[in-house]
């Protein structure tokens, strides 16, 4: 088995990881069982962020690492919350006052189309020249009103009109295929296959 490093601390995100890349013989580790602090994300793209939480996890590891980076893109905003999603509203973190900006900031927008944005890189070893990356969307809109008790952050106002149903609605096996978190890993799997 295969030894890979994942940049987060997530328990959930972690287990999709690890099952999605089971198959290909990759055994996941989260960072900190390598003591590994968190990594600075100082760029205003997902990309730029990734790529450096990415680099930063192999750096400590001295193992492949597989980092991603996710945010809710609103086209009436320029794209914000964008890399800024997690903390919109300021520190400490709060999906309900980042909720409550969001909803605010839209206020005299007719446009509410909205999409969550996954990137996910993985490099061989730090100084990888070839990272394989990896990207997914799910679009929607922005509704004012929040819907379900699934889910979490923006789900319960980002409503995905062909299914009628918010993130936070949507059942869990359907929300993993269609999110942009499970695009961007099937992509990151199919990719690993051609390598």
């Amino acid at each position: 088995m295969q030894k890979l490093v994942i940049a987060s601390n997530n328990a959930g995100k972690l287990r999709e990881i690890g099952a999605m890349l089971q198959p290909m013989s990759f055994e996941v580790f989260p960072q900190s069982a390598f003591n590994i602090p968190e990594a600075e994300e100082p760029y205003c793209t997902f990309i730029e962020n990734c790529l450096t939480k990415a680099r930063h996890a192999s750096l400590h590891s001295g193992l492949p690492a597989l980092a991603d980076d996710s945010g809710i893109c609103v086209d009436a905003l320029n794209g914000a919350p964008g890399v800024y999603s997690a903390h919109f509203a300021g520190f400490p973190k709060s999906d309900q006052r980042n909720n409550e900006k969001l909803i605010e900031s839209l206020q005299g927008h007719a446009n509410r189309k909205a999409h969550y944005y996954c990137v996910m890189v993985l490099v061989r070893y730090p100084e990888d020249p070839q990272p394989i990356i990896a990207e997914g969307a799910m679009y929607g809109e922005i509704i004012d009103t929040p819907r379900g008790d699934g889910g979490f952050g923006y789900d319960p106002y980002f409503l995905l009109p062909e299914y009628g149903q918010t993130g936070a609605e949507i059942p869990m096996e359907l929300k993993n295929r269609i999110s942009h978190r499970g695009k961007a890993l099937a992509m990151l799997v199919e990719k690993l296959k051609q390598r």
